[in-house]
């Protein structure tokens, strides 16, 4: 026996359709969500450089050694002067201004440089001629030397272009190099190596 058309037609009414939902029903409303961005990364420290050492090669090594003859006459022999402290000083020529007020200022301070038994030799290309006369004018109290292959200046890495570099080496008691001034200042030079001998005034 077939069911009744009304029975068939009030189940239809009463079961909801799947495939067409109530457009008046309240949706539910998508999730917010951030827009999709890169993740920012946490900053990288800097590396940390390597210390870079200011102190020179020479310094604590025994001073390179020449042997050569003064102005007067007299044989410098750096490892023979073993047990006084030596100032050797580079300067690139007689009687310029700059190298003429070093020497002076050296000159000036030899009183306290002398007591503490320190030999101080300059060294520049100039003939031992020039430096008799560079020492006659100025009554300098020390030893010049004359270099002008840049043979002693290659042993201490004074650059050279006809004539030195201003340089200056001190050489402590025992033969090794205890302090190296590739820059100088003429005006406060003399001082300075003072203090690094321990000079008293």
């Amino acid at each position: 026996m077939k069911p009744p058309v009304l029975a068939l037609l009030a189940l239809a009414a009463c079961t909801p359709a799947a495939s067409s939902p109530d457009p008046a029903a309240p949706s539910a409303a998508p999730l917010a969500t951030a827009p999709a961005s890169a993740p920012t990364p946490s900053p990288t420290p800097a590396p940390t450089p390597a210390p870079v050492s200011t102190a020179d090669p020479l310094i604590g090594q025994p001073a390179p050694d020449f042997t050569a003859t003064a102005q007067d006459g007299t044989s410098v022999h750096i490892a023979a002067l073993t047990g006084k402290p030596i100032v050797v000083y580079f300067y690139p020529k007689d009687e310029t201004p700059g190298c003429t007020k070093e020497a002076c200022s050296f000159r000036d301070a030899w009183a306290p440089l002398a007591k503490t038994g320190a030999v101080l030799v300059g060294v520049s290309a100039d003939s031992l001629d020039s430096h008799k006369a560079f020492v006659a004018h100025w009554k300098l109290p020390f030893l010049l030397v004359s270099d002008p292959d840049d043979s002693i200046g290659k042993k201490y890495g004074v650059p050279f272009e006809s004539y030195h570099q201003r340089q200056t080496f001190v050489i402590g008691a025992d033969g090794k190099v205890k302090k190296v001034y590739r820059k100088v200042d003429v005006k406060v030079h003399a001082q300075e190596i003072l203090a690094d001998l321990g000079a008293q005034p």
